[in-house]
């Protein structure tokens, strides 16, 4: 692949980003100011035919469109909403993912939301930490994850992983999608707030499209209730983050476990002094297993389109 030049979008991932140089002519974007971007593209845009991108950076229109050679935009993530897939089916660019293999550890990671939120681990913890142990006794009681009623929005990979999971909890499982999934013996919901109003803890992992941003708005938050809690590790802007903040202000939802936020890294500064939540920084897939099996499915997609066989994931 020495001859295959490949814009990398964004820093992710050390070890994609040497083999990438290594193997590859390789431009990193991060290496021109925002300011001289399109200089940048410019100057190189006769080198570069491939576009490894992420859930932070991907490929718009406008980067598009900027790269006249463009092939194929390899996303190291799962979720392709940062890549325009209708303006790569019509300039006939193709587009890879990593699913599969991000599956276990964003499931795992979103059981272990579940019950850090309702266990209130990340509270307790600080609670020994402060000493208060000594000085207050005992930390109050919280509630269970076993045997709750889990909704899933979403069943797809990670969306059956995470239900796989809660089934050992002696959970009930039901979920929403577009289509009732053949094959499962979940409840299935057409409607989203009857879901919400049937579940304890509410999961999201649904693809993010123009049909699933805010699908978490007022409607649903209160139909999830004070005591019912919302984990979110697919993408923020499912969320409509200010209705989500108030409510848990205003105690109309009972806790919420986020890995992910709509204008990340930044996290509204409300949610930073609340006890009932948990944050954490997009790490659903942040192991150093998995991320090395992210590259490397980056790159064989890469090597396989050089080769003209056959991309091992293909989304167009």
């Amino acid at each position: 692949m020495e001859s295959l030049g490949v814009l990398f979008t964004y820093p992710v991932d050390s070890y994609l980003e040497e083999e990438l140089g290594r193997r590859c002519k390789l431009f990193r974007l991060w290496d021109s100011p925002p300011e001289k971007r399109k200089e940048f593209l410019r100057a190189n845009s006769s080198q570069i035919r491939a576009v490894v991108g992420s859930a932070v950076v991907g490929a718009d229109s406008d980067l598009i469109d900027s790269l006249p050679k463009l092939e194929i935009i390899a996303s190291f993530s799962v979720g392709l909403d940062k890549v325009d897939l209708d303006k790569c089916r019509k300039k006939g660019i193709r587009v890879t993912n990593t699913p599969d293999v991000l599956t276990d550890d964003v499931a795992d990671l979103a059981i272990g939301l579940a019950i850090c939120t309702m266990r209130q681990i990340c509270q307790s913890d600080r609670f020994v930490r402060s000493g208060a142990w000594l000085t207050k006794g005992g930390y109050r009681l919280t509630s269970k994850f076993s045997g709750k009623r889990v909704g899933i929005i979403g069943l797809g990979r990670i969306g059956l992983g995470i239900a796989k999971r809660a089934e050992a909890f002696n959970c009930t499982i039901s979920y929403h999608s577009r289509t009732e999934k053949p094959n499962t013996n979940y409840k299935y919901y057409p409607n989203l707030i009857n879901l919400a109003t049937n579940s304890d803890v509410l999961f999201v992992a649904c693809a993010l499209t123009e049909d699933t941003y805010h699908i978490i708005n007022r409607d649903v938050i209160d139909a999830l209730g004070p005591k019912g809690v919302l984990v979110n590790i697919a993408r923020g802007s499912h969320v409509d983050e200010p209705e989500l903040v108030k409510a848990l202000v205003e105690g109309r939802l009972g806790g919420a476990g986020l890995d992910v936020f709509e204008n990340e890294p930044e996290v509204p500064e409300e949610l930073i002094g609340l006890d009932n939540v948990v944050l954490l920084p997009h790490v659903g897939s942040g192991t150093v297993e998995t991320r090395k099996e992210m590259a490397n499915l980056v790159l064989a997609n890469l090597e396989a389109h050089v080769q003209k066989k056959p991309l091992l994931t293909p989304v167009v």
